[in-house]
Order: C-alpha cells, then sequence, then structure tokens
C-alpha cells in the first residue's frame, strides 16, 4: 500500500511540480489549500485546477481564524512594539507545520509535503533526521522554518530540495504541461498583495501617523518622523534629513516616541540575545556552542558563539555584523544542518 502525503498546494508552480514529483514517487497525494482569508481568492481556485489538472483529490480547509491569531495579530503587535516581525515564519510554525498537520493526522496521511526549497535528510552525526540548507542557494528556504515542531521531521518531505535553480522547476512544469508553467512567483506577503504593510496597519490597528522626533545617539534632534511603525533598523532612505554623511535608523526610543538615526559604522552588532528560542537538534544548548548564524533571510551566515541565559540565547559574533533587528529570527547552523533559532530581542 503506498504511503499518503498530504500537500500544501497554492495552485504556483512549485507546489504543482512537488504533486508531480511525489506522484513519481509512488506516494498517494492529496491536495490541500489552507484559506487564511475570509474572501476566496486566486490561490484557491488555481490549487482546486491544479489537482484537478493532476488527478488528485484536493480540500480547502478554512484556517481565517487561525491565521489572524498567530500571523496578522502577531505581526500588528511587533510593529506596535517598534519590532520588524517575520511573518513567514510564525505561518509556518502554526499553520503549515502545526494545524495542516494536525488536519493531514484526520485524514490518514503518513506525511506532510510543501514546495519550500528545504531539505530533511538522515544524518549519521547526530543519528536522526534533520533540516538542511537546501541545494538551491540563495532560495534556500531553511531560514524561515527553524520554528517548526522537531517531532515532525520524521514526517515531512520537501520533494523541491536537490533542485538547485527555479528554471529546472520550470522545466519539470513544462515537460508535464502544466498549466502554471510560467506562472510569476508571488514575492509579497500574502496578506499584503500591494506590498504597502504600513497602509495594512493603519486599515487594521490603531496604529496611526504620530509625529516625533528623529535624533542621532546623542540625543540631538535632526528631524521629525510621522509614526515608529513606518521605520526600520537600518533604513535609510525616507528620513527626510540632509546631513553631513548617511544616516541610518539604529534604533527607537519608545517611551519619548523618539527615531534613533546613526551613521552606517553604528549599524554594526557584536552581541544581542534572541527569545522564544526553537532547538531542532538539541534538548537545550549546554555551555559555549560555535556555530554559524543567519540573521535575515537575504544575510549570509556569519560565526558566532552562543550560550543558554535563562529562557535566552546570547549570540557573540566573531566579526560585527550590521543591521541586526529586533523581531527577525536568528538562525544558528551546523554546517548546513539548522540547529535552531530564535526572535531577536
Amino acid at each position: 500500500m503506498n504511503k499518503k502525503v498530504l500537500l500544501g498546494m497554492s495552485g504556483g508552480v512549485d507546489s504543482s511540480v512537488a504533486a508531480v514529483l511525489l506522484k513519481e514517487q509512488g506516494y498517494d497525494v492529496v491536495g490541500v489549500t489552507l484559506k487564511l482569508f475570509n474572501e476566496v481568492n486566486n490561490v484557491e481556485i488555481d490549487a482546486k485546477k491544479m489537482c484537478e489538472f493532476l488527478n488528485i483529490p484536493h480540500y480547502t480547509i478554512d484556517f481565517s481564524k487561525e491565521f489572524k491569531e498567530y500571523v496578522i495579530d502577531d505581526f500588528i503587535c511587533e510593529y506596535k512594539a517598534c519590532r520588524t516581525p517575520n511573518p513567514c515564519i510564525e505561518c509556518n510554525r502554526h499553520l503549515k507545520f502545526g494545524v495542516m498537520y494536525q488536519k493531514a493526522l484526520e485524514l490518514g496521511c503518513d506525511y506532510i509535503a510543501t514546495g519550500h526549497y528545504a531539505k530533511i535528510e538522515f544524518d549519521e552525526k547526530y543519528q536522526k533526521n534533520v533540516l538542511k540548507m537546501s541545494e538551491a542557494g540563495k532560495k534556500d528556504q531553511s531560514y524561515v522554518l527553524y520554528s517548526i515542531n522537531k517531532d515532525l521531521l520524521d514526517h515531512i518531505l520537501f520533494p523541491l530540495s536537490d533542485f538547485t535553480c527555479k528554471q529546472e522547476i520550470r522545466d519539470i512544469a513544462i515537460k508535464y504541461d502544466l498549466p502554471v508553467a510560467n506562472k510569476p512567483d508571488s514575492e509579497d506577503i500574502c496578506f499584503i498583495p500591494n506590498g504597502d504593510y504600513k497602509e495594512f496597519l493603519e486599515k487594521n490597528s490603531d496604529l496611526r501617523e504620530a509625529e516625533g522626533d528623529i535624533v542621532n545617539t546623542e540625543g540631538t534632534v535632526l528631524g521629525k518622523h510621522k509614526g515608529l511603525y513606518k521605520y526600520t533598523i537600518g533604513q535609510r532612505k525616507g528620513l527626510g534629513i540632509s546631513y553631513e554623511v548617511p544616516l541610518f535608523v539604529v534604533g527607537f526610543n519608545a517611551s519619548k516616541n523618539q527615531v534613533i538615526v546613526g551613521t552606517e559604522k553604528e549599524l554594526y552588532t557584536k552581541e544581542f540575545y534572541v527569545r522564544d528560542v526553537n532547538l531542532l537538534l538539541h534538548d537545550d544548548i549546554d555551555g559555549e556552542m560555535k556555530v554559524g548564524v543567519k540573521i535575515r533571510y537575504s544575510a549570509p551566515i556569519a560565526m558566532a558563539t552562543i550560550t543558554r541565559e535563562e529562557d535566552k540565547i546570547k549570540v557573540i559574533f566573531d566579526e560585527p555584523q550590521k543591521s541586526v533587528t529586533p523581531g527577525q529570527s536568528a538562525v544558528f547552523y551546523d554546517g548546513d544542518i539548522v540547529i535552531g533559532g530564535g526572535k531577536i530581542v
């Protein structure tokens, strides 16, 4: 009897090719689309059409309540706290590898699968399945998967793990005459399709423009801002300040409603803490551990030493790194293996 897998279907080329590959490997594939908003959208329609084309069952499951609770509400709260969140990490943790896995169990599935560019395989050193970087280079998505439950690693499939570029995926889609072969990638936050997160926050929360001072690190007022939520660490454009050297956002003073700016040199950080830690390899961090660290999805891996301090982990870089941003995640690696990570404080 074939193993049964519940595959997250978005109606895009990645998840559609993942379905083809899983079928080729002999799995009984069931497609599922997570309805994350109240309105019907093209994701549901396109996913259903693709499943019909591939002759596999398809379900649409309404998780809009959970999505609002775990992703949208968190997104708003983080910006209120002058932090810059990554909503994909929360969605993966609670929705795609949380409630979707529970649905897989209800449907009698042995695995869940997605079109993520990441890899899970058995590692001799750790004697268990581990989450690893895929072969896709800059498109690797292991960074946004560190927060999943480690107990699920034996039950997750990533069919796209060994592909090095998107064109290879599109070539397979063309080979199988998939209608989505040339469908453009979606790069915006899924619940903010126009990319204007400030407008979204103003429409969906009590955040409003509130003028305050832009100050340098010595407290000198250099200009005015229109709301702390409109700025993020490392931002240079849109400050409206004329100064002798380029200035960047380096921090906030929420109690005084101030945006703090500084020179590029002041953007570099040697050490910081992470909270809400999730570990995939170890039960805990014992003593000092040398690891590679990514501080954002697009950042290169930098070497650091991590230690446990109560409910947080302290990170000390070998060399200072630029724009360490509260609210983003720091993900720890042993080579290409994900150790775990947490939210930057």
